[in-house]
């Protein structure tokens, strides 16, 4: 049996605060059930690549953010996109250890490969 993989892209923050944790909480259950996950940071959750920016999200009833991002980085892939970053003057030195800075060609890349499922928060 293949591995099973999953590609999910927030593009919702504080602006949209149901949708953006459904992301995060989507892609932390996924790790925990051994599903290989990679979590695309776009659009407001851009900020949630930067060091104690996801300790500022509150959400009632909902697991803390901070500890879904840990849990994602922890055992998948966290990419932040590379416009987005620019659009934000957010560097590779200004992210948290063990995300990544990428474009739409990478996307595009995991998306396509064969087993892939993809969501968009």
């Amino acid at each position: 049996m293949a591995a099973r993989s999953l590609v999910i892209k927030v593009t919702a923050g504080k602006d949209d605060p149901e949708r953006c944790n459904q992301a995060f909480n989507v892609a932390a259950a996924a790790v925990a059930s051994g599903v290989q996950v990679s979590l695309w940071l776009s659009g407001e959750s851009s900020w949630f690549a930067l060091p104690g920016r996801a300790d500022d999200f509150s959400l009632p009833y909902a697991p803390p953010l901070a500890d879904l991002l840990a849990a994602v980085l922890a055992a998948g892939t966290v990419t932040l996109c590379s416009q987005c970053a620019a659009r934000r003057e957010i560097s590779p030195e200004d992210v948290i250890k063990g995300v990544r800075i990428s474009g739409a060609a990478t996307f595009v890349a995991e998306v396509t490969e064969d087993g892939v499922q993809a969501l968009v928060y």
